[in-house]
């Protein structure tokens, strides 16, 4: 029987593990099929608060898996495969073994949508990024591409103008699904262009460890060209990774979980933190807030029990 077990080891899973942990809850973190998040996809991170020259994505992840480490927090290595939140304590199914827990911090995240070239995944954190606003920075006055259609593209487009000289917005189809008043916005940047009927078929080049160009297929014509481009944004959303609380707790149309008084579910004793339930700001600082505040709600509910 566990006081608290945490689903996912990203920033808010390490948080929420450092803060129950320092309670002296012990802590059980089930590390996940993507153990540490989306940090450990990208490399210099410029926005967290403590570093002022930067700290790589992995090894951040790393010092607070360390710091939760310190005080007392376990990992477990593994997926969790099944739960059951409808009586307590709340059971887990992990392969072949169950574990309870007295209350659930479910910290799983959502994974970007990817459009699944080899390339693509060799030049992750070279070039390639899931998040523009992480990523945007580092290139300044370079001509860059978007790929996608609807309102996160459209965003991700209008962020990376402050910072590259040419923003390309590759779409598959010769109109976007972005809102009217973001596609307003758009057409009124004169560093925003639009290639149309396009998809990504490559992306140069890995061998050299960094965007070269992307290699472009027009879906009407098959004709296939290549655009040189220094940076690649992938903006076709996010997953929540919440497959496993369907039908258990309340979710948005996109599968994002539902929070409230902070980082309450529905189901008392159970709290989400991070990009499970935050489909708005996707940040690692905003991440380990939530991280926190779902350590402090379970604290606080195991404390009425006594």
């Amino acid at each position: 029987m566990r006081n608290v077990i945490i689903i996912g080891s990203g920033c808010a899973g390490l948080t929420a593990a450092i803060y129950a942990a320092r309670a002296n809850l012990k802590p059980l973190v089930i590390r996940g099929v993507e153990a540490g998040g989306q940090l450990t996809l990208t490399t210099l991170v410029e926005n967290f608060p403590g570093f002022p020259k930067g700290v790589q994505g992995p090894e951040l992840i790393e010092l607070m898996q360390k710091q939760a480490t310190e005080f007392g927090a376990e990992f477990h290595e593994g997926n969790v495969t099944k739960v059951d939140l409808s009586v307590r304590p709340f059971t887990l199914e992990l392969h072949h073994h169950k574990l309870e827990t007295r209350a659930l911090i479910i910290a799983s995240g959502a994974s970007a949508k990817l459009l699944g070239l080899e390339s693509e995944r060799k030049l992750l954190g070279h070039g390639v990024s899931t998040c523009a606003t992480c990523d945007g920075y580092f290139f300044r006055g370079k001509d860059v591409a978007v790929v996608g259609g609807g309102d996160t593209a459209a965003e991700d487009a209008l962020f990376l103008t402050r910072h590259a000289r040419e923003v390309n917005i590759i779409h598959r189809r010769d109109q976007l699904r972005a809102s009217k008043i973001m596609q307003d916005r758009l057409r009124r940047n004169d560093k925003i262009k639009f290639i149309w009927n396009s998809k990504v078929s490559d992306i140069l080049d890995p061998e050299k460890k960094h965007v070269s160009a992307v290699k472009l297929a027009n879906v009407k014509t098959e004709e296939e060209t290549i655009k040189p481009v220094d940076a690649v944004f992938i903006g076709i959303g996010h997953e929540p990774n919440t497959s496993l609380f369907r039908g258990q707790l309340d979710m948005n149309e996109q599968g994002y979980l539902i929070t409230h008084d902070g980082a309450k579910t529905k189901v008392p004793g159970v709290f989400a933190a991070g990009d499970v339930q935050d489909h708005i700001y996707r940040q690692a600082v905003t991440a380990a807030g939530s991280g926190c505040m779902a350590a402090i709600d379970a604290e606080k509910f195991l404390e009425t029990e006594h």
